[in-house]
């Protein structure tokens, strides 16, 4: 099933900005589309951003575009994803996944453990 692996989280000021990084290993995530998931305390995780193999296609939760990029680069058995986070806002406080997206994504049975992000008011 291969390995997910977050980093790049922390603590940060509203307004402030961070850079997520995710490493998909195994070559089970080869050629497929890849997301951004968050779950803040008390709350379903939710959808953040899904990007194709290519990058040609992005689309972004309406809670977070025009502020987070979702980019990608993809190595033979490796796939790097990252997402760039600009004016943050305490709402953007949760634990951030990376997994492949589809329409099911919510039946990935496997996740990676995380990267914690908190925005200080």
């Amino acid at each position: 099933q291969g390995q997910l692996a977050e980093s790049g989280g922390g603590l940060v000021q509203s307004g402030g900005s961070l850079r997520l990084s995710c490493t998909a290993s195994g070559g089970a995530y080869n050629r497929l589309e890849m997301g951004w998931f968050r779950q803040a305390p008390g709350k379903e995780r939710e959808f953040v951003a899904w990007i194709t193999w290519t990058g040609r296609t992005i689309k972004y939760a309406d809670s977070v575009k025009g502020r987070f990029t979702i980019s990608r680069s993809n190595a033979r058995d490796k796939v790097y994803m990252y997402l760039q986070m600009n004016s943050l806002k305490p709402e953007d406080t949760a634990a951030y996944y990376c997994n492949k997206w589809s329409t099911d994504w919510g039946r990935n049975e496997y996740w990676g453990p995380g990267t914690q992000v908190t925005v200080s008011s």
